[in-house]
């Protein structure tokens, strides 16, 4: 038995089906036009009662049963018509209902009532279901990027967003099956009025050259079964027409229909007391109906009146609720008292790996409830940063701080600030060239990311400033370069031991023999999280784990340090780190010297903490000197500085320039694949007292 009502609907599908081909007796037809009936009201009220179109998910397949079951009923009843010329009591009663004992009456008004269904009620509901379709699915990437910028936020966990995208792409399943299930109504229109003509042709043929009966009577007598029979089919499919439109349209309703309408009008009572006294002024002009309007204007009146009077005493007892919950705020626990609990100043330590501060003028650009696009594009750079460096940068807290100027953001990285800009919401930033074709007025400033000198301008100079060689940039769009470059600079001290762990499971998934062999045995958590860090330190991706964790076994089995492993890391990753600074197969560098390189491995000092380098102050200057003539040289180039040097040395040197030079980056001639062309644009020298210096001390 619970099997059976388990496929009651497949089941009720088939019969249905069934109609088709057996005939059906006048009695049972009876019943299951009752049943259409009632069946089409139920779905029309539950449609009105709904919030959400997907708390009625079913509706498309129900209304193909329901359109299955209408037709199948029209042609038990065809049949019975063209044979009998008789359908049963419910048929023929609405047949006299509707004509009223004047055929002509009820055929007009049959006529009018399917109009009504075909041409208002179906083709509207079929345009509402077709535009809800394509906008449902044109906002769908917004709307992802939206539960991501949430999720990344805090703002939800992953249940809450995984549950949100569910919904979403439920959403779009139903109205993408809705802009479907529209054409079966509109089909079922032309068919309903397709068997209401062959029943009244095809019964008078009958009728007259079969029976032998007298056209008057044959047209009386079909006529009223034809109307009756197409009434009953016409009715459920016009209220399944409107529950059609009315589910499509559900989209932005926060409650039922009745109370969405009663909610709504109510919130608008000078309206109705305007529309109130018109009708009362047209009450009083000649050859009108004083009465009708008079009633009808008083009413209007009164209830936007008393409506009005509602809204105020409502608002009223919320200004003394709200007045009554301030005062126990008041008597409220001071500060003091709050902290006497311990577990409240715990409260105080915690540290975010990533803030952003804003200005009250640069709210309304994170704020996503007036539009704000900052969120978004944040979630799109992370994925897009996560795809080049294979690392996923934590979530951000962003908030307003009142110690900001209105204008101003900082962005800070475990609680310390390390970068701090100034935008101008309405106006663009325009950098300026290197020799413009003309000037415009602005605010000179420095642009945040980059340092280059740029000036504010409003919007109506953006054209002009493109015209004489600026880069315009909006404003989001300066906030977010500086937020990336910080992000890229600072990677490395936002790797922590919890997120190499999840990178080295996430490994596990693709190569679990690999991490079964090398983690914890051959290198620890804390090894391989230093490894990262120095390569995210110096831009390296570390997207391929697998190799970086296989070279990392051989180098550590081997018994070198972890610089010295690093070192080999970055061998390995030969191709990965020609691809990320090399361009159209050339790479243009700065050289050093084989008698500086022989001074620099000199300078190499080991200690208990390991190798470091000593280098004296004097060839250290002269370095530094050179190379601040040898990046001139870059400026005019689009590609990053780079200075190419020996595996020996790479790492110290690297990490001795950048104290001076940020920028620029020390690559070794074996991390260069053998098809990239090296074009030396200066080579770093010992100058001609070093030299000399050097002779006299041989």
């Amino acid at each position: 038995m619970k099997r059976i009502l388990n496929n009651a609907i497949s089941l009720g599908v088939v019969v249905i089906v069934l109609f088709l081909i057996i005939p059906l007796p006048t009695q049972l037809l009876d019943f299951l036009l009752i049943i259409n009936i009632g069946l089409s009201i139920m779905i029309l009220m539950i449609t009105m009662n709904i919030s959400d179109a997907l708390e009625f998910s079913i509706f498309p397949s129900l209304l193909l049963i329901t359109t299955l079951f209408r037709l199948g009923l029209n042609v038990s009843t065809t049949r019975q018509i063209l044979r009998q010329g008789y359908a049963g009591e419910v048929i023929q009663n609405f047949g006299h209902l509707i004509t009223g004992g004047n055929i002509v009456i009820g055929v007009v008004i049959f006529l009018i009532i399917v109009l009504v269904q075909f041409i208002v009620i179906t083709k509207g509901a079929e345009r509402v279901a077709e535009v809800a379709a394509r906008f449902t699915l044109d906002a769908m990437p917004g709307k992802q990027m939206a539960i991501d910028a949430d999720l990344s936020s805090g703002l939800i966990n992953e249940q809450d967003a995984r549950e949100r995208r569910h919904k979403i792409q439920k959403e779009a399943d139903f109205y993408g099956a809705m802009d479907g299930a529209t054409k079966i109504v509109k089909g079922d229109a032309i068919m309903s009025l397709l068997i209401t003509m062959i029943n009244f042709v095809g019964g008078v043929i009958i009728e007259i050259l079969m029976n032998g009966g007298e056209f008057a009577t044959a047209l009386t007598r079909y006529s009223i079964v034809t109307i009756g029979d197409g009434l009953v089919s016409q009715l459920p499919a016009l209220m399944i027409s409107t529950a059609t439109g009315m589910i499509v349209t559900r989209s932005v309703s926060e409650g039922s229909l009745n109370k969405d309408v009663i909610k709504q009008f109510k919130a608008q009572p000078r309206a109705i007391m305007t529309t109130g006294v018109i009708l009362l002024f047209l009450a009083v002009i000649p050859n009108t109906p004083h009465l009708a309007l008079a009633v009808g204007g008083a009413a209007l009146l009164g209830g936007g009146w008393f409506v009005s009077r509602r809204m105020e005493q409502e608002r009223a007892a919320e200004a003394a609720a709200q007045s009554a919950e301030v005062q126990p705020e008041a008597a409220a626990p001071s500060e003091i008292d709050y902290y006497k609990d311990v577990n409240n100043v715990y409260s105080l330590l915690s540290v975010e790996p990533v803030e952003m501060e804003f200005g009250y003028s640069l709210i309304p650009m994170v704020d996503e409830g007036h539009g704000g696009k900052l969120i978004s594009r944040i979630v799109i750079f992370r994925r897009q940063y996560a795809q080049d460096m294979g690392f996923v940068f934590p979530s951000i807290r962003l908030h307003d701080a009142s110690s900001l100027g209105t204008n101003q953001y900082v962005i800070r990285i475990r609680g310390e600030e390390v970068a701090r800009g100034e935008i101008l919401v309405d106006y663009y930033l325009a950098l300026e060239p290197a020799n413009p074709l003309g000037e415009v007025d602005g605010i000179e400033t420095i642009e945040p990311a980059y340092g280059i000198p740029s000036r504010w301008i409003l919007p109506e100079n953006k054209e002009m400033a493109e015209i004489y060689g600026y880069n315009v940039i909006d404003p989001l769009s300066v906030m977010l370069t500086h937020f990336s470059e910080t992000i890229r600079k600072y990677a490395h001290e936002l790797l922590n031991r919890a997120e190499t762990i999840q990178l080295v499971e996430n490994l596990k998934r693709t190569e679990p023999e690999l991490v079964e062999e090398a983690i914890p045995n051959i290198v620890t958590y804390a090894t391989l999280e230093k490894v990262l860090r120095n390569l995210l330190r110096e831009g390296v991706p570390i997207k391929d784990l697998g190799i970086i964790l296989e070279t990392l076994v051989d180098s550590l089995s081997q018994g070198r340090d972890i610089d010295a492993a690093t070192e080999q890391v970055r061998g390995a990753l030969a191709r990965t780190i020609t691809r990320r600074f090399c361009e159209d197969g050339q790479l243009r560098v700065v050289t050093l010297d084989a008698e500086v390189e022989k001074k620099i491995i000199a300078s190499l000092t080991r200690n208990e903490q390991g190798v470091y380098l000593a280098m004296g102050p004097d060839l250290m200057q002269q370095i530094v000197g050179q190379l601040a003539e040898q990046m001139r040289k870059f400026s005019d180039l689009s590609q990053t500085p780079i200075i190419l040097v020996s595996q020996v040395i790479r790492g110290y040197f690297s990490r001795m320039i950048t104290q001076f030079y940020p920028n620029v980056y020390v690559l070794s001639f074996n991390e260069i694949t053998s098809n990239v062309q090296i074009q030396a644009l200066g080579n770093i020298t010992l100058d001609a007292p070093a030299r000399e210096r050097k002779a006299v001390g041989t």
